[in-house]
């Protein structure tokens, strides 16, 4: 399985999310430190989740809720991981 496709299918089971976006930006980072040049380069993702799990929570708890879902991806290569995390009212 891809990663990014483990990255969406564990932020979907886990916060329901209203609106869910998960970009592989790898291709972009080439050549950088984490970039592993060949194979699938899946290293640098921006995630975009929309959740009502949010509701109540600072950024920091919400980024800490991301991190730990995703700690398998994490700790197997990802290298890099930028986030947006919104309640539905947040995000209009």
């Amino acid at each position: 399985m891809k990663i990014r496709d483990s990255i969406e299918r564990k932020l979907t089971e886990a916060l329901e999310p209203t609106r869910l976006s998960v970009l592989d930006q790898s291709a972009e980072h080439a050549g950088h430190m984490g970039h592993p040049g060949h194979g699938t380069g899946e290293t640098h993702f921006q995630v975009d989740v929309v959740s009502r799990a949010f509701v109540g929570k600072s950024k920091v708890e919400r980024n800490r809720m991301v991190y730990a879902l995703l700690a398998e991806e994490i700790a197997g290569g990802v290298h890099a991981l930028s986030m947006s995390t919104s309640t539905p009212d947040e995000a209009g």
